[in-house]
């Protein structure tokens, strides 16, 4: 069944399902009708000769210069072709195939302007996998995504290029094999396909639900140490988190209990300390505080999604057209920076408990660093190595993309918000985070060897799926292969799916 496009209730799940999964989608008759209202109201101002922004003027500096009737008709080719100045490695396709659906659910509000050929034309190419070749890199996050949205707008005309079962090929030739026709671009067309922040929104949206996914599997590794460190789990009752009100830390703490549900740790057999040190006791309030971060970020992406990010936009019903700024992209940066910092904060919290899993000095009675050999063995100590540089990593890019603007054309766009920085950087962030959570994880899993206790429902499932790619590390071997093993195991979120699938939906 068709993802109904009508301008509003498009999630950050509906684009992952697009935009990753390819599902199909079908424009609402309604928006389709107020697109061609939006349309016929253009066309009666052209035909007055009304002054409109990016439709018979320049752009940003040259906003000033009027074009007469012969240059409008060109004006929107030469937009695209010296907007598309992107640089760089091509995008994956699923944030380029975000961005248009992102772009096909500003166009369903009826207040851009555009033909309906454009925004049907962008609908026949996702749905017939017709994806534009763009650039990793180029946006300043403001007046939209321009470089990049350029180069899907080149499409409209027949030219760039874009992948087609997996073949590379001109645009004219993807469409010609998908049987799409050449919509080519007319008064408004070009600005229009490419005058806001899609692009970052699209990449922000797959980003969060990537991070919620991984933010339940840092829940299911904590679990596993805790229960390894013979960690007090008083401080994961209910009524502490209740008490202060966090959502978030109400949600983690609930999480936890139930992945060690059913262990002798969660019925009070295991021997532990009156009080733990604050990598084992603050989990619920630090990985709250992400989740309450993410869903705030959530409601901003969610509220861009189904916005009219544009330039100008045209209002039909009061016969009128505002030249604003609504391709700004300062309202999804800012939080993005916020969430991708949410992870890097829940990976230092990760390494701290990988850290007393090795030091036999915090261990509770482990071997030091998880090895039955030590002095001959090392174990897991190389393992901390690469968890801390990941982390360091991560700090970098936690420092704020949104703070970093620099002022360009000519002084006109003095302000701009770098949201491509952020998005781009949040994936860096994501993958780096991947990693350190299986290296916790898998050390889990190796402490969990050496205790004689029967362990919760959830941390006994979750330690089974490690031990399919994992082996006990009986002896010293190369340890790229089991940590790269873990960090695909945590992207694609096997060991979430089999823990939920026993102990229920962690939030």
């Amino acid at each position: 069944m068709s993802i109904i496009i009508n301008g509003s209730g498009l999630t950050i799940e509906k684009v992952v399902a697009i935009a990753r999964h390819h599902e199909k989608v079908e424009l609402h008759p309604e928006a389709v009708q107020r697109i061609k209202i939006c349309r016929d109201m253009l066309e009666r101002k052209i035909e007055a000769h009304e002054i409109m922004y990016g439709v018979n003027t320049g752009i940003g500096e040259f906003s000033e210069v009027v074009l007469n009737d012969d240059q409008v008709k060109d004006f929107q080719k030469y937009l695209i072709y010296n907007h598309a100045a992107g640089i760089g490695d091509p995008m994956p396709e699923e944030w380029v195939r975000g961005a248009m659906v992102g772009r096909i659910n500003v166009h369903a509000h009826g207040n851009s302007g555009v033909r309906i050929e454009i925004t049907r034309t962008l609908v026949e190419m996702l749905n017939r996998g017709v994806t534009p070749w763009v650039c990793t890199k180029g946006s300043v996050g403001a007046c939209g995504d321009l470089a990049p949205m350029s180069q899907i707008a080149l499409l409209m005309m027949g030219e760039g290029k874009a992948w087609y079962k997996g073949e590379l090929y001109t645009g004219a030739e993807a469409l010609a094999k998908a049987g799409i026709a050449i919509p080519g671009l007319k008064a408004r067309d070009g600005l229009a396909t490419i005058n806001g922040s899609n692009v970052l929104t699209a990449m922000s949206a797959i980003f969060l639900f990537d991070a919620n996914n991984w933010l339940k599997q840092a829940e299911i590794a904590a679990a596993m140490s805790l229960e390894a460190l013979k960690a007090n789990m008083r401080p994961y009752h209910p009524l502490l988190h209740e008490v202060r009100g966090f959502k978030g830390a109400v949600r983690s703490a609930a999480s936890i209990l139930k992945l060690v549900a059913g262990g002798d740790l969660a019925e009070g057999s295991v021997k532990c300390k009156v009080q733990d040190a604050y990598s084992m006791r603050s989990t619920p309030q630090v990985i709250g505080a992400a989740h309450d971060a993410i869903a705030y970020a959530r409601s901003q992406v969610e509220i861009e999604l189904n916005g009219v990010g544009d330039n100008p936009i045209f209002f039909p019903d009061k016969g009128i057209q505002l030249s604003g700024a609504n391709f700004q992209g300062s309202p999804v940066s800012l939080p993005m920076d916020m969430a991708g910092a949410a992870i890097t904060m829940v990976s230092v919290l990760s390494e701290r408990r990988l850290n007393r899993l090795n030091n036999p000095a915090l261990s509770v009675g482990l071997p030091a660093f998880l090895t039955k050999g030590a002095g001959m063995f090392s174990g897991l100590m190389l393992s901390q190595y690469t968890a801390d540089m990941q982390i360091v990593e991560q700090r970098i890019l936690s420092a704020p993309a949104s703070v970093q603007s620099i002022p360009a054309a000519a002084d006109q766009e003095d302000f701009v918000s770098m949201g491509m920085n952020t998005a781009l950087k949040n994936f860096q962030i994501l993958d780096n985070a991947y990693g350190i959570l299986g290296i916790e994880m898998m050390a889990a899993a190796q402490a969990l060897d050496f205790r004689d206790y029967k362990f919760g429902v959830g941390v006994t499932k979750a330690h089974a799926v490690v031990r399919r790619y994992v082996d006990f590390l009986e002896v010293d071997r190369p340890l790229y292969n089991d940590h790269n093993a873990m960090k695909d195991l945590i992207k694609r979120t096997e060991v979430l799916k089999e823990v939920e699938a026993l102990v229920g939906d962690l939030g």
